[in-house]
């Protein structure tokens, strides 16, 4: 008798439940029955097709799939789908940004499938219930949010690799031979991602621009706009577009516009200001009020829409200022000859212009386009010198001009009247609950060569605050004339939302460390007591520490356009009006109000919300650029710096190092834990400290140390300090 032939039992299909919706998610609008499911794992036995079918049961129960008609199955979308931006950490994982969550979503790196960074994505959160935080995986990328790297070329005979400079990129790029171009081993480059093929362990790029030797300034500066895909010259048909564009003044332009030309006019800019985009005129009235105009570069006469001039601005939305150059919104031809409010000039301008009483209150108002001219042109220093000696004898040290000369009498007491009515609607503000931040502003002495020489910091005096006092004005009348207007009209608004409340808790518990003490009942006691907060600090250690938390602690502004009002300036109605040379969202609001101000109807919200949610995206751009540069340019500073003792203080604390700024020059730098060599130092998060295990020796936030150079890396913009001990145990040794 023959024996029968044992049959192979099955085998258990591993990670099957992840396997099943793997295949429904990666074809979420499909439904699959088992077979399918099992031809696609490639099984045919029996025995797996009842662990599928035993499976599709189990996650039908779980209601992480659905059976929409008998034995087919597809995924559950609206439970565990969801979209949102991937936040990525220098540690290779990342989380993502959910407007309808309150949690963000963890996602590990074997779950990113190819997202970087910013980008756009798909997730499916697994079962909530075993975890404690929401984890998830990308499942599909809706929108790259770039496609351009800045990195370090390491070159092999036939390939190469593109190790990234931004900490947030987890992986290198890999380039073929073909791929190269001219670029050279230890270059710094631009790669830009092509493909990233299922099975290679990295992504596929091409190299596309050479921007030379690491380290090197120009080099390194390039970089930093390459990195946040920022240009730094102009397209050639741009210019060209540009420089034949008709800028002189035609009398057939005249006339349709409210002319201003006899009116006192002038500017109060930095010293080394390039382009005047607002200037103030000044007349007294026969009752004894004044009329004071706020006159803007007309910039929206020449940017017309639809044209490649105004796509390159839009697609800019802002002018970048890094440490040694502005890489402008406009072509030079509008930004610093025709739109640029110049001393003796006649221009075409878009005006607000107010009759205010001796009380600063505005008894009427006007809106529209002008033609002024400008009578004098003077830095901050000047007009800070008029202020305090109310004379118009300008010294030759502070002059701008080629020697010392004295003003017109007509444009001192014009100074000083506004000077007189903006201390007056400050001190209205304060009141009313905006908050007061006069964070000193590092700068550097640049030589010939681009190389840092100094620090200086910069201060705002009542010069400054004059100026700023009526772009105020003239950002809260535009927005609210327009936000009142019935029916309701689509606007651009400047927004700036409350601040969190569990940031403002933090911020109690810090400040309590230092003596302060903070009212967190209501908004105006808020507002009030971070007022006078700002104000004790005041040359005290924990001024800056002080003032950056502080800050922090506040709601990002943004654009859009839906009105919530302005908290740190207490307007309910805010906008940006006065600066079109340098923001795109200024010369929205121009056109805007020439719209309705020609009574036309209201322009297309969902349009102009888009602009608005560009611009903010390319100003916040903008600020990580000119903040690297900034700490480029600190790092370049303190490598001469290499043996010097300084004195700083504790501006924050990590679980691997706190970081010290130093008090002379504001440059920051880490120290790491583990470069303490005298105990073993652990984090204390509640208190904002760091701990001596076995000393209880304790490093807190705001505590004064002397520190020195160890390593300035400029490739990484990072500072490495020692730790030469407190302030008190330095100076008693």
């Amino acid at each position: 008798m023959k024996k029968k032939k044992k049959k192979n039992p099955s085998q258990k299909i591993g990670n099957l439940s992840k396997k099943i919706l793997d295949i429904l998610r990666k074809n979420s609008g499909k439904t699959y029955n088992y077979k399918q499911i099992a031809s696609i794992l490639g099984v045919d036995d029996p025995s797996s097709r009842n662990q599928i079918t035993k499976q599709l049961a189990q996650l039908t129960a779980k209601k992480e799939i659905a059976q929409v008609e008998r034995g087919k199955y597809q995924i559950e979308a609206s439970a565990s789908y969801y979209k949102g931006k991937l936040d990525m950490t220098s540690k290779g994982y990342g989380y993502v940004l959910v407007d309808e969550l309150e949690d963000d979503v963890f996602i590990p790196q074997n779950c990113l499938n190819t997202a970087f960074h910013g980008d756009e994505v798909e997730i499916y959160i697994y079962n909530k219930r075993r975890r404690k935080k929401s984890e998830g995986e990308v499942t599909k990328i809706l929108k790259r949010k770039r496609t351009e790297f800045v990195g370090i070329l390491d070159l092999k005979k036939d390939f190469g690799f593109v190790k990234i400079d931004d900490t947030k990129m987890y992986t290198d790029i890999f380039v073929q031979r073909n791929k190269i171009a001219d670029a050279k081993n230890g270059d710094k480059v631009v790669v830009e991602f092509e493909e990233w093929p299922a099975k290679a362990d990295s992504p596929f790029g091409k190299i596309t621009k050479v921007l030379g030797t690491p380290g090197e300034h120009h080099t390194e500066i390039h970089g930093i706009l390459a990195q946040y895909g920022l240009p730094h010259e102009f397209p050639k048909e741009v210019e060209e577009f540009a420089n034949k564009l008709d800028t002189s003044i035609q009398e057939s332009e005249i006339s349709k516009r409210r002319d201003m030309r006899k009116d006192l006019t002038f500017t109060i800019d930095p010293k080394d200001a390039k382009d005047f985009d607002d200037a103030l005129s000044f007349k007294r009235l026969e009752n004894g009020n004044f009329e004071v105009g706020i006159h803007i570069a007309d910039v929206s006469h020449y940017l017309q829409r639809n044209t490649i001039l105004d796509e390159e601005a839009y697609e800019r939305a802002t002018s970048v200022y890094l440490v040694d150059r502005v890489v402008p919104m406009l072509p030079e031809i509008l930004s610093n000859n025709a739109c640029s409010l110049r001393p003796h000039e006649e221009k075409y301008t878009f005006s607000a212009v107010f009759e205010i009483d001796k009380n600063a209150n505005v008894k009427n108002q006007w809106f529209g386009r002008t033609v002024t001219y400008s009578d004098a042109r003077f830095a901050y220093e000047e007009a800070q010198h008029i202020i305090e000696t109310k004379s118009g004898d300008i010294p030759e040290d502070i002059s701008i001009q080629d020697k010392a000369y004295k003003t017109d009498d007509n444009i001192v007491e014009a100074i000083l009247q506004l000077n007189d009515l903006a201390k007056i609607m400050r001190s209205r503000r304060m009141r009313e609950g905006a908050i007061s931040f006069d964070k000193v502003e590092v700068k550097f002495k640049l030589d010939e060569e681009n190389e840092p020489v100094g620090v200086f910091f910069k201060t705002a005096k009542e010069a400054n605050k004059l100026i700023e006092e009526f772009m105020l004005l003239a950002n809260r009348k535009v927005a609210e004339f327009i936000g009142k207007m019935q029916p309701k009209k689509t606007f651009v608004y400047r927004c700036h939302d409350e601040p969190d409340d569990t940031k403002l808790a933090s911020l109690q518990t810090l400040v309590a460390k230092f003596g302060h003490k903070l009212n967190l009942k209501d908004r105006k006691t808020v507002s009030s007591s971070l007022n006078s907060l700002l104000e004790d600090v005041q040359g005290k250690k924990e001024q800056n520490l002080v003032d950056t938390l502080t800050i922090r602690t506040m709601s990002k502004a943004y654009y859009g356009t839906g009105n919530i009002g302005h908290y740190g300036l207490a307007f309910d109605y805010y906008t940006h009006f006065t600066s079109p040379i340098r923001r795109y969202p200024d010369v929205m609001v121009h056109r805007l109000l020439q719209r309705y101000l020609e009574d036309q109807p209201s322009a297309n919200e969902e349009e102009y919300d888009e602009k608005c949610h560009h611009s903010s995206e390319m100003e916040n751009l903008a600020t990580n650029a000119e903040r690297d540069s900034i700490k480029y340019m600190q790092v370049k500073f303190m490598q001469d710096h290499q043996n010097e003792d300084f004195l700083g203080v504790l501006s924050g604390v990590t679980e691997w190092g706190i970081f010290v700024e130093i008090e002379e020059n504001k440059c920051e730098g880490m120290v790491r834990l583990r470069d303490l060599k005298d105990d073993h130092y652990e984090f204390d998060a509640e208190h904002y400290a760091v701990v001596g295990r076995k000393s209880k020796k304790t490093y807190q936030l705001g505590d004064e140390v002397y520190v020195r150079v160890k390593n300035a890396d400029l490739l990484k913009r990072q500072l490495d300090l020692t730790l030469l001990g407190s302030r008190e145990e330095y100076e008693n040794k």
